[in-house]
C-alpha cells in the first residue's frame, strides 16, 4: 500500500536566506516530515507539518542511550528549473542497514523516498538556484520512549528536515589539509562504524577539534586495532591514486559505505580506470609519496561531493600531494558527478530522479 501523507502547511513562511551566504546546515525550511512507530502497530501517521521544535520527555531514550540513526542526501535545481534527487533509494537502503545494527524497525524504502519527494515538493521554492548550492535532506530516526534502561525502544519518530546549503568546505574544490589521527580511535569492526549514528560522530569531535587548532580541515582515521590502516576522513570516504591505480579502503564493517564512494567506483570502472578496494596502510601512502608514486588523494561524500587532499600530516611528517593542486581524476569525478546531479550532462546510469 502506498504511503498516505497528510499535510498541515505553515501560516507564517520564513524569510529565505541569501543564497550566496548559505554555508552548511545553518538554515531550515518551512516544513518537516514526521512518522511514528509504536511496537505492535508499526509505522503510521505520516505527516508534513510546519518546522518546529520537538516535544520530548527528559527521559526520552535517545537522550540517554543514543539509539538513533540518520542519512544525508540532496536535491539539486537544474538550469532548466527541474529539481533532481541523486540515488535516494540507496540512502534509504543504507538507513535500514543502520536501523538493523541499532535495533530500530526498518522503514519501507519506497515509502521513505516518497516522503522525501513530498517534503521537497512542499518546500520546492527553498531549493536554491545559485551555482554550487543545493537543498540538503536529513532523514533521521530517534527513540522517544520515556524510559531509563538499556533496551530497544518501542516508540520511534522518523523525521525529515531540509536545509539550503552552499559548499561544505570553505576551501571549495581547492585541496584541503588533513591531519592523520594516531591517538584517538573512531571505530572497530564489530562496532557501529559502518552505520550513520550519532555516536560515531560524537567520538570524532575531540580529534577534529584538535586538528582544527593545528589548522587542518579534517582528520584521517586509522583502524582501531593495528592503528596503521587507513579508514576514512571524518565526513568522507577517501581515495588515493598510487602508481596509476585508484585505491580506497575496503568497507569491512568499520567505515561507512558511502553513496558517493559507490558512485565514484562505478564511474572509474566505467572509464576503464584501475580501482582497488583493499587494506591500505598509512605507511604505504607515505612511502608512495616519497617514491613519487602518490599521484592524487581525495575524499568523497554527499556534503562535499569530491574534496581533493593537498596535504597529509602524520606524526609531524608532512607530505604535499600533487603540488597542492587538484588532480585530473578528482576533477573528472567532480565534473561528472555534479554534472549528473545538476542535470548538466546526460545521466547514462539512471541515478537521478526528477520530482
Amino acid at each position: 500500500m502506498s504511503l498516505a501523507i497528510t499535510k498541515k502547511l505553515t501560516s507564517a513562511k520564513k524569510e529565505k536566506p541569501d543564497e550566496e551566504r548559505l554555508g552548511f546546515g545553518n538554515y531550515f525550511t518551512d516544513h518537516m516530515f514526521i512518522m511514528d512507530y509504536i511496537e505492535g502497530k508499526g509505522w503510521h501517521d505520516a505527516r508534513i507539518v510546519p518546522y518546529a521544535p520537538l516535544s520530548l520527555e527528559p527521559s526520552a531514550m535517545v537522550l540517554h542511550y543514543g539509539q538513533e540513526v540518520f542519512e544525508g542526501l540532496k536535491a539539486y535545481r537544474a538550469d532548466d528549473g527541474r529539481v533532481l534527487l541523486f540515488r535516494p533509494e540507496k540512502n534509504m537502503e543504507r538507513l535500514n542497514v543502520s536501523n538493523d545494527r541499532l535495533c530500530i524497525p526498518p522503514v519501507d524504502v519506497d515509502d521513505a523516498v516518497k516522503a522525501v519527494k513530498e517534503l521537497v515538493r512542499t518546500d520546492i521554492d527553498w531549493v536554491p538556484k545559485a551555482p554550487g548550492t543545493s537543498l540538503y535532506i536529513r532523514p533521521f530516526i530517534i527513540a522517544v520512549d520515556p524510559f531509563l534502561g538499556v533496551r530497544p525502544a518501542k516508540h520511534y519518530l522518523f523525521i525529515i528536515i531540509l536545509s539550503p546549503v552552499g559548499a561544505y568546505y570553505p576551501e571549495g574544490l581547492n585541496p584541503v589539509k588533513i591531519y592523520v589521527e594516531d591517538k584517538y580511535v573512531r571505530a572497530v569492526r564489530g562496532g557501529v562504524g559502518y552505520t550513520k549514528t550519532g555516536g560515531n560522530y560524537a567520538a570524532s569531535i575531540r580529534a577534529q577539534h584538535d586538528a582544527h587548532k593545528k589548522d587542518y580541515t579534517q582528520v584521517l582515521w586509522l583502524d582501531g586495532v593495528h592503528r596503521k590502516y587507513i579508514e576514512e576522513v571524518g565526513t568522507m570516504n577517501v581515495f588515493f591514486k598510487i602508481g596509476g591505480t585508484v585505491v580506497t579502503p575496503a568497507a569491512k564493517g568499520s567505515i561507512l559505505a558511502g553513496i558517493t564512494r559507490m558512485s565514484c567506483i562505478e564511474l572509474l570502472k566505467s572509464w576503464g580506470d584501475a580501482v582497488e578496494e583493499r587494506d591500505l596502510s598509512i605507511d604505504e601512502v607515505f612511502d608512495a609519496a616519497q617514491n613519487g608514486l602518490l599521484e592524487e588523494a581525495f575524499g568523497t561524500g554527499t556534503a562535499a561531493v569530491i574534496s581533493p587532499i593537498g596535504e597529509l600530516n602524520y606524526g609531524g611528517k608532512i607530505i604535499s600531494i600533487n603540488g597542492g593542486r587538484i588532480g585530473p581524476v578528482s576533477q573528472r569525478l567532480y565534473d561528472t558527478l555534479t554534472g549528473i546531479q545538476w542535470g548538466r550532462i546526460e545521466d547514462t546510469f539512471g541515478w537521478t530522479q526528477t520530482l
